[in-house]
């Protein structure tokens, strides 16, 4: 069991993700102790969002948990409080948060490979929302499901709310089937400045970075990755449609892969 101390509020978070049709969820549960050292839980179930990641969801539950301190409609009145402390486990949004406080901002949200930070609106959305709580946000690691009831606890929070949404969308990507048989795997597409035919699977702008992120799958017979699915970004004035199969160069940098030049598109 976690340690839960009497002048914090202990939100417990998860998230989930489920395909056909995707869609995620977000479960959330307010813990605080008494000076006996007895356990206050409130649950505070939210509907989910179609088209969302795993990612998105452990993201987006902190989020709301946060806007429910700001509101006043959490359970808990946080002028009684010294500090918020979230139990996650998600090592994505643990580890992610301090570069989303200091790194990432500094460097126009982009990684130390050049490649924008997945999820950017979202993590600033967070930070935003954390400095509007007017008390420190910290964020602890827990194994998931085995060893903390609470976090077995959001965990079916998640789910249901998963099962439970209501058609909102958290991004808009645009999305096609894929024709290869091969699953994403990225950095499988060497990129060496070629030119190279590729058919677009999902596109998706990315306002922070104002640049597009795709995942593609190369089509040119004579390439030897011919079949590969794999991600890749442009900048804002190279745009490629879901479905659409274009002829481009790539760059020559395979941790930072771009479509430098679109040349045309090919007819179906």
């Amino acid at each position: 069991m976690e340690y839960l101390d009497e002048r914090d509020i202990n939100i417990y978070t998860d998230g989930s993700s489920y395909n056909g049709p995707r869609r995620g969820g977000m479960g959330i549960r307010f813990v605080t102790t008494d000076q006996a050292g007895l356990e206050h839980t409130e649950d505070y179930p939210l509907p989910g969002y179609d088209g969302a990641t795993n990612q998105q969801m452990e993201l987006r539950a902190p989020i709301e948990a946060l806007r429910a301190v700001v509101r006043g409609r959490a359970p808990v009145q946080k002028r009684e409080y010294r500090r918020i402390v979230f139990f996650t486990d998600s090592q994505y949004v643990v580890n992610g948060y301090d570069s989303a406080r200091f790194n990432w901002p500094r460097d126009g949200w982009m990684t130390r490979d050049g490649n924008p930070v997945a999820n950017a609106d979202l993590w600033k959305e967070l930070l935003k929302v954390a400095h509007r709580s007017g008390l420190p946000v910290e964020f602890k690691w827990v194994k998931g499901h085995k060893s903390s009831p609470h976090n077995r606890a959001v965990d079916k929070l998640a789910k249901n709310s998963a099962a439970n949404r209501t058609g909102r969308q958290l991004s808009i990507v645009k999305v096609r089937r894929k024709k290869s048989d091969r699953l994403v795997a990225v950095g499988s597409v060497r990129m060496k400045g070629q030119r190279v035919t590729i058919r677009i699977i999902t596109d998706e702008y990315l306002r922070p970075q104002k640049m597009n992120r795709y995942k593609y799958e190369i089509v040119s017979r004579a390439s030897e990755f011919r079949g590969c699915v794999d991600i890749i970004f442009s900048c804002a004035n190279i745009h490629l449609s879901a479905g659409h199969t274009y002829y481009v160069r790539f760059n020559d940098d395979t941790l930072s892969p771009r479509v430098v030049a679109l040349f045309r598109e090919i007819a179906p």
